[in-house]
């Protein structure tokens, strides 16, 4: 049988807080009809993957601690991070993102196949609203819920970050959710998903967050055209510009 290593840079930080996180993440029990089917699609498996031993449970966060980027999914795909164990691995949704990643300069490979392949992530983290692949990847709103923890906890733990890139409406209401109650002022009227909107949210004390929304790079986004490579790299580009300092004169 075929098993995946750990990942290349599996979450960690100065007090070890996101390796805790990390750790806790696929022993989550909340959710029994997520569970159930994760563990049900790891048993039947697909014939492309028959000789996998599936990851199966909840999947944790991915990349670097000290990131600026926190890139926030919808959840694992059935045979996708739920087969490898790793956020947007092994699926085309991850082949789209880890190729733009990759373009400009956060990860440092253009692909992202199975936890031991050498990728790494560079300024960047990955995580998912709920972190269970859902049935028909349509988790409920009470799944949804009980998995906001896990991302406040990450956000607590990942103390440098500039920029939220939202893939897709239900990261997206995720992600204000998130911050409007970890104390970020959420301007009225609440900001509406659109590729590409940009929201500058105050943090009182703290710096401010911009939250970046962006079609998600699934199947029925990008086969269909609503969602094309450029498009996508555009979000990414935006990321960059706003993390490169700006040169003085």
């Amino acid at each position: 049988m075929r098993t995946k290593k750990s990942a290349a840079n599996p979450p960690r930080s100065r007090d070890g807080s996101l390796a805790r996180i990390a750790a806790a993440i696929p022993r989550c029990a909340l959710c029994p009809r997520l569970r159930r089917h994760c563990a049900e699609v790891a048993a039947s498996k697909r014939r492309a993957f028959r000789d996998w031993t599936y990851w199966g449970r909840p999947v944790p966060g991915f990349g670097d601690p000290h990131a600026r980027l926190w890139i926030i999914g919808l959840a694992p795909a059935a045979h996708g991070a739920n087969r490898t164990g790793r956020m947007f691995t092994g699926d085309s949704s991850g082949d789209w993102l880890f190729r733009a990643l990759h373009a400009h300069g956060f990860a440092h490979q253009p692909g992202s196949v199975a936890r031991d392949d050498g990728q790494r992530l560079e300024d960047a983290f990955l995580s998912a609203a709920v972190r269970c692949a859902p049935p028909d990847n349509r988790p409920t709103t009470g799944e949804i819920d009980r998995c906001a923890p896990w991302l406040e906890r990450e956000r607590q733990a990942l103390e440098s970050v500039r920029v939220v890139v939202a893939l897709g409406q239900i990261a997206f209401r995720a992600s204000l959710r998130l911050l409007q109650d970890a104390g970020y002022h959420v301007p009225r009227p609440q900001p509406r998903f659109g590729h590409l909107a940009c929201t500058t949210l105050d943090g009182g004390g703290n710096d401010p967050i911009i939250l970046l929304a962006s079609y998600h790079p699934s199947r029925q986004n990008t086969q269909t055209g609503r969602l094309t490579r450029p498009m996508f790299d555009a979000v990414f580009a935006a990321v960059r510009r706003i993390l490169t300092p700006t040169p003085t004169r």
